[in-house]
């Protein structure tokens, strides 16, 4: 019988990953003075979509958020309007997937309400909520959208429930949930939905991790492992693998693979280190990178997983003075691609009251997009109606690129004079910028043709000429005033592109004269 003998391997594999880095914005492009939460709740407190920031305020007489302008940086106003509907303190927001206008929030009050935010943001306090969610007995400690289904909310609460909700319904108030989740014997940690929102991951107090079917709330695997104690679980995309964050039989913080077919033992075990704080994770399934951020740490590890021993990879660390509370993190289409950003994360960082934007970046020379990097992500439109998903289909994601301009081209033609500016996200690359432009235009001339027969309202420079009239009110100026500071930002980004577009073309004639 021959012995196969050891060949010796290198340490490290190629990836275009492995030298990702990461880059905290600068004072400028903070926002300063928060009164971010107190509350001990292990959740991340802070939500983000291209347009706004929403994060967990500490108030006295209830509970209430903020919702900033993701422009509206530096020192916050301590006045500034909250959304402020619910009577006990908030513990957790999520922005809709489908709309960057609609978010939910659960509170100790035992409600969930969902929330319609103006399209100039919040300039008055919020109070009357878009739907209100009544079915907890107790408080609601996390709640989470479907992946693919629009209008489809999870949430989970201190009797041990988890309620699905169907928002496409007249009511305002909506006491009854379209289906109770009972399986749970203590309260639930966490949540997660595989690619597609066929399958339902939870963590709870109870050691156990299960993996159910959403829509009929059948417990189809559960594991109980004696060596790992789970407070965190993510469906790594379609990977058909679990990843769980929580403590070591020691107590030492730990990472554990699990294979979703089979939950009985995981596939490894990962001690990191000896600190107390909860571990966060995050997945982005396009890159196939994995974050840790720990709650109370300065640094967030890295790693890159694969389908193959030895599944998790590290990479990296990103390190910092500066503890973490809680991370809000950037949707993929709110990227900014000239950089080559591959994930943005909003730090909260309570000491200070500040929350500071995070960007990994993967180093390249060329200021180009990267189509490797960049590869068809999932958009902001929903692939089901609730009915369709509650009736048994499952459909995957609606991709769209993230190529500067591509997504433009999808809007309905009768839309593009007014919704351009809120399908694509601010800061938006000059060729994004250009395009809006030009539509701006282009809705201005068809409404001079079109004013005899009132098919369309009337626009200059892209907007209602109700809106150009003199400011009569304060928040009426404020408006104005953001919307310049947003029209100054966009046009100094693209005199520096130009700076930049002109440096290359003299390198190249110099080159050419040279050679």
């Amino acid at each position: 019988m021959a012995v196969s003998k050891m060949t010796w391997r290198p340490q490290y594999r190629s990836s275009k990953f492995r030298h990702v880095f990461g880059k905290s914005a600068t004072k400028e492009c903070c926002y300063d003075g928060v009164p971010i939460t107190r509350s001990v709740q292990d959740n991340n407190f802070c939500a983000v979509n291209p347009r706004f920031l929403a994060v967990i305020t500490e108030c006295a007489g209830g509970g209430a958020f903020l919702v900033l302008s993701l422009h509206h940086t530096g020192k916050v106003d301590p006045h500034h309007p909250r959304v402020s509907g619910h009577r006990g303190n908030v513990l957790d927001i999520k922005w809709s997937p489908f709309s960057d206008y609609c978010i939910a929030s659960c509170s100790e009050d035992t409600t969930v309400k969902v929330w319609e935010i103006p399209p100039h943001g919040v300039f008055k306090n919020l109070t009357v909520p878009w739907k209100e969610l009544q079915g907890h007995s107790r408080r609601v400690g996390l709640i989470e959208w479907h992946p693919t289904a629009n209008n489809i909310l999870f949430s989970t609460a201190y009797d041990y429930q988890v309620m699905i909700w169907n928002l496409d319904c007249p009511e305002q108030v909506i006491k009854n949930p379209m289906r109770t989740i009972s399986h749970h014997t203590d309260v639930v940690l966490s949540m997660s939905f595989n690619t597609d929102g066929s399958l339902l991951a939870t963590t709870c107090k109870d050691r156990k991790v299960r993996l159910m079917e959403p829509r009929s709330g059948n417990l189809l695997q559960e594991a109980n492992c004696k060596t790992h104690k789970a407070s965190k679980v993510l469906i790594l995309g379609n990977m058909k693998m679990l990843l769980t964050s929580g403590t070591s039989r020691w107590n030492d913080r730990q990472i554990a693979l699990w294979d979703q077919d089979d939950l009985s033992v995981p596939l490894l075990e990962e001690n990191l280190d000896g600190s107390s704080g909860v571990l966060f994770p995050f997945y982005d399934p396009d890159t196939h990178m994995l974050y840790l951020a720990g709650k109370g740490d300065g640094n967030i590890r890295y790693y890159e997983i694969s389908s193959e021993k030895p599944y998790i990879q590290y990479l990296t660390e990103y390190r910092s003075l500066l503890p973490q509370k809680g991370m809000g993190v950037m949707p993929k289409r709110g990227l900014d691609t000239s950089s080559c950003e591959v994930f943005k994360f909003y730090k909260l960082v309570t000491i200070k009251g500040l929350i500071e934007p995070l960007s990994m970046i993967v180093p390249r020379r060329s200021e180009s997009y990267q189509e490797d990097i960049y590869p068809m992500t999932a958009g902001n439109k929903p692939a089901l109606t609730a009915e369709e998903w509650l009736s048994g289909v499952d459909k995957g994601p609606v991709l769209m690129s993230l190529k500067p301009g591509s997504q433009v081209e999808e809007l309905p033609s009768d839309m593009k004079g007014r919704s351009n500016r809120s399908q694509s996200r601010p800061g938006m690359l000059p060729l994004t910028y250009i395009q809006d432009q030009l539509e701006a235009k282009d809705a201005k001339e068809a409404s001079a043709h079109a004013e005899d027969d009132g098919n369309l309202t009337p626009v200059s420079n892209g907007e209602d000429l109700t809106l150009c009239s003199p400011p009569k009110t304060e928040n009426e100026l404020r408006q104005k005033f953001h919307k310049q500071q947003e029209e100054i930002r966009r046009l100094r980004e693209l005199l520096n592109q130009r700076d930049v577009h002109i440096k290359q073309l003299e390198l190249e004639i110099k080159n050419i004269k040279n050679s």
